[in-house]
């Protein structure tokens, strides 16, 4: 029998799509693609942490539970006997993307944007400046950052950005611990937060407060935390007509602005705690003192507009020195490249028209490899936004497909991956293994009186699961 005769996506020959990523545009990208109708197919997940969900697990702020509950969904899907997870693979190191080729009729890349944009300016690199992707990552237990070292004896720390994730940063720079105690933070981070001597956290933003990235809810859960100050001065709020302007259409912009107009009425709690915010205002560069952060120069600006509607940010010359002893950069973030896939770097994305991984002319790959998530369209929109991205990039996917005949698969394909992965020495974790760890983790998290203690070191986790599967191996002797 030949696979030849039968079309793909058949009961005889089901579909196979290879998703690298375990995030939420991944997870969403698979829950569409099992849910189309009289289709037959096999989904294998690719993720380079041991744990999945990636953004959920390790960018959702501790505070922020709730959100975290999108994880049930994410389960259902991955409990449909036509998924697969392989937890610590790296595509692009442990596996390479033409292997993927040659075992998949489809590929899907929701791998993020994992990076960091740059300031780009004197001063950036010196000790006690940091992403605050990294600061994000340390406190939400990410293996890669659980060393990490944060001097939080700082009485002053300034974050550039006034995005969602500069407001998480924030916020947990500037509540008591005590809040988080029962969430999942890190218990690393929360130990360190106790001993904290931050009093003021700065925002700077570099457009004004129309432009703003972070929710009404962001803004808001920082000026209702007990012992805290926010503050934003009337000359951050006078507006330029053509910002007046994009008033009048409501929305985010409408509701922020009239949130921190009523901050500038508001009397001072004396908090313990003070956030204020700056707007119109870029550092230009991070001055050093005894080795490391001591403080940030500013320059007020204004905005120009376009007649597209476009606006960028002209220097007025007006300077000004602030001591800080911390610096969190949050001005953006793009995709890291992956061996042998398209990439643009300017826009640190992977190019793609609606999806279809756009190759360069006389690459006659095909069209069969396709993104989602912020790698596809960019570092924006909540977590639902995937969702909606994701359905996007499946329907081209189906219509990729109609009409086509089956090409030969390797034989036993749905098992060869995984065996020519332990020949190299790399044990995957399937979803049996993160529901063992997810078991674990809430246990040790109740009796610490927590949501869940994250298990952050890998090696901790392979003995994990390898003492579950001695165990196991022992049962099914007896």
């Amino acid at each position: 029998m030949t696979y030849r005769s039968f079309p793909i996506g058949s009961r005889e020959r089901p579909l196979q799509v290879a998703i690298v990523g375990s995030g939420p545009s991944g997870f969403y990208a698979a829950d569409t693609l099992l849910k189309q109708k009289g289709l037959h197919l096999k989904v294998d997940m690719f993720e380079r942490m041991a744990m999945p969900y990636g953004l959920v697990r390790y960018g959702v702020a501790p505070d922020h539970q709730k959100t975290k509950q999108v994880i049930r969904v994410y389960e259902a899907t991955a409990r449909d006997a036509r998924f697969r997870l392989f937890g610590n693979v790296q595509v692009g190191r442990d596996l390479q993307v033409k292997e993927l080729r040659e075992h998949y009729d489809q590929i899907v890349y929701a791998v993020g944007c994992e990076s960091d944009r740059r300031l780009d300016i004197a001063g950036e690199d010196l000790p006690g400046s940091h992403t605050a992707t990294a600061f994000v990552a340390w406190y939400n237990g990410h293996p890669d950052h659980r060393d990490d070292l944060f001097d939080l004896s700082a009485r002053r720390v300034a974050v550039v950005g006034v995005g969602n994730v500069a407001m998480d940063v924030t916020r947990i720079l500037v509540q008591d611990p005590q809040a988080l105690a029962s969430t999942d933070i890190a218990e690393h981070a929360l130990q360190a937060l106790r001993k904290s001597e931050v009093e003021e956290v700065l925002v700077l933003g570099r457009r004004g407060p129309v432009q703003a990235k972070f929710t009404p809810r962001e803004i808001r859960e920082i000026g209702d935390l007990s012992g805290v100050d926010l503050a934003v001065g009337p000359e951050d709020l006078e507006l330029d007509p053509f910002s007046r302007s994009q008033l009048e259409k409501g929305g985010f912009a409408r509701r922020n602005y009239e949130y921190l107009k009523e901050q500038v009425c508001r009397k001072g709690r004396r908090g313990h705690r003070r956030v204020r915010l700056r707007f119109f205002t870029s550092p230009v560069e991070i001055l050093g003192k005894q080795g490391r952060v001591g403080s940030v120069r500013m320059e007020r600006n204004r905005l120009v507009w376009d007649e597209q509607g476009q606006s960028r940010c002209v220097g007025t010359g007006v300077i000004e020195n602030i001591d800080v002893g911390l610096v969190f950069r949050s001005v953006g973030y793009r995709g890291i490249p992956i061996p042998d896939v398209p990439f643009d770097e300017r826009k640190g994305l992977i190019p793609n028209a609606a999806g279809r991984v756009l190759r360069p002319p006389g690459d006659d790959t095909g069209t069969s490899e396709y993104v989602v998530g912020w790698i596809k369209r960019g570092p924006s929109g909540l977590i639902g936004a995937n969702k909606r991205d994701s359905v996007e990039t499946v329907r081209g996917m189906m219509e990729d497909i109609r009409g086509r005949t089956a090409r030969s698969l390797p034989e036993g394909n749905h098992e060869v991956l995984e065996r020519q992965l332990m020949e190299r020495g790399i044990r995957p974790t399937h979803f049996r293994d993160w529901q063992l760890i997810d078991a674990e983790e809430r246990d040790r998290g109740r009796a610490r009186g927590k949501v869940r203690e994250k298990i952050t070191d890998p090696e901790e986790v392979a003995s994990l699961l390898k003492t579950s599967q001695c165990r196991e191996e022992g049962r099914s002797l007896g």
